[in-house]
């Protein structure tokens, strides 16, 4: 199986710690902006840097644009320029296209255009530092849908000794403990008489209003 191509349209702080994690993981990227000092600073991170224009379709197309597994459009100081470059993507065939986008109404004409998946950078890192600094016990969130995500939080000290079923998680709120760290342990897919213990990690799966009034608990 080849390895994942990605190209990260828009090199802006968000677009160059994009290109810098996913080169870490060891996956082929390619970074793409119309400023050519933004590329300079990118040529030593990226697989490849071009200066190029986006909403440029013969350049796009010579830069095999529809050949990588996902692009980003991580434009973020131009609207115009990330919806035209996100429609153009989607036209000229791009398997996956992950857009940014600044608000909720940037995000649904996204989400109308074609765009596969709509981020907001800011929000999702807003809302996470207000949960960190509310919560003592929230540590990490991978959002699945509006209503739904995958939580990391330490074990509430109100849940400390009791069994996964004495809890009432999944019974009483429909969370599912999805695995527990413990040191260095992990112990996947839990059974109901697994006993929760003070600095335990848990990963659970559920609605955002109830995972996030678990990690809210003394």
């Amino acid at each position: 199986m080849k390895n994942k191509q990605f190209a990260v349209i828009g090199i802006g702080r968000f677009g160059e710690s994009l290109v810098k994690e996913l080169t870490r993981l060891g996956y082929e990227v390619m970074a793409i902006d119309i400023d050519e000092e933004k590329i300079n600073d990118t040529v030593d991170i990226a697989t490849h840097a071009v200066q190029a224009d986006s909403m440029d379709e013969d350049t796009l197309k010579a830069l095999g644009i529809r050949n990588f597994d996902v692009v980003i459009v991580a434009i973020g100081n131009n609207i115009q320029s990330n919806i035209l470059t996100t429609i153009m993507l989607k036209e000229l065939g791009v398997n996956k296209v992950v857009a940014k986008a600044q608000n909720a109404l940037h995000g649904k004409v996204l989400e109308k255009i074609g765009a596969d998946l709509v981020i907001y950078p800011e929000r999702d890192m807003a809302i996470k530092l207000a949960r960190s600094l509310v919560s003592n016990n929230f540590l990490e969130q991978i959002n699945l849908s509006p209503t739904h995500s995958v939580m990391e939080f330490f074990t509430p000290v109100t849940l400390a000794d009791k069994s996964l079923v004495e809890t009432g998680l999944r019974k009483k709120m429909g969370v599912t403990v999805l695995a527990i760290r413990r040191n260095d342990d992990v112990i996947v897919a839990p059974g109901p008489e697994e006993r929760l213990r003070k600095g335990d990690v848990i990963v659970a799966l559920g609605s955002n209003d109830d995972l996030e009034y678990i990690t809210n608990l003394d």
